[in-house]
């Protein structure tokens, strides 16, 4: 469920197999929307509805969803159509958030193995790949000035990306899996957007940075070496003498 900013008496509901619905909590006895499912597969098969996350595009009635079966979606309940005006799907994992750009041309969405990806809602084309990642994405939220998107998941971290940049920006280990997340307005977002050392130096195919390699000669070096302990001496063993 999200609520409108604009109008703070509408909200939107969705889930599985519970198509997107706009609500007036005025008159909450029907939707003011319903959407309807799309047209069957080329197998003639029904497309199953699983609405994972959704969010209203600001000065106009549209909204963006992201399902379960990698799809992005944008409705337009102005419009005598009930189906997506616009659909295109990302990747091959469910996608469990979403979150639109400033000035809501695009959208960034993230899945169950950590993709982070940039959608245009004007074509439906992908833009770009964010990268850094390890886990399911379960929160996401973009600056509504400023080229910058924070998410967070299943493997701890928090981490901030420039949508300019594929490579995140600054990340924070903070201990447990997360699920949301919320932007302050009172951060200084001018420092997050120079250049962090994250961004700097040539990495790897394994994602080390060339300083890595020094620093860490530079540990081993100063760590005193442990001596071997000394093996236990062998005591000879008497031989027995014949018998008679």
């Amino acid at each position: 469920m999200r609520q409108d900013p604009s109008r703070p008496q509408r909200v939107a509901t969705g889930g599985r197999e519970n198509s997107l619905k706009i609500w007036d909590l005025q008159r909450p006895q029907e939707p003011l929307f319903r959407a309807k499912n799309v047209r069957n597969d080329w197998l003639n098969l029904r497309v199953p509805i699983w609405d994972r996350d959704l969010q209203f595009l600001p000065g106009s009635d549209k909204i963006v969803t992201c399902t379960a079966h990698h799809q992005v979606r944008l409705y337009d309940p102005s419009s005598p159509q009930r189906r997506p005006v616009l659909e295109t799907s990302f990747g091959e994992h469910p996608l469990t958030a979403l979150s639109l750009t400033p000035g809501a041309n695009s959208v960034v969405v993230g899945s169950t193995h950590g993709d982070l990806a940039v959608i245009d809602l004007r074509q439906g084309q992908l833009l770009r790949c964010l990268k850094g990642v390890a886990g399911g994405v379960r929160g996401l939220q973009c600056h509504p000035s400023r080229p910058l998107v924070a998410s967070c998941g299943l493997d701890r971290f928090l981490r901030i990306h420039q949508l300019r940049d594929k490579r995140p920006q600054h990340k924070v280990y903070l201990k447990s899996r997360l699920n949301c997340l919320l932007l302050s307005s009172h951060q200084d977002w001018e420092a997050l957007e120079a250049p962090s050392p994250m961004a700097d130096g040539n990495q790897d195919k394994d994602g080390h940075k060339d300083g890595d390699e020094d620093d860490a000669d530079a540990l081993w070096a100063a760590m005193e070496p442990v001596p071997s302990p000394t093996p236990p001496s062998c005591r000879p063993t008497k031989r027995k003498s014949p018998g008679p």
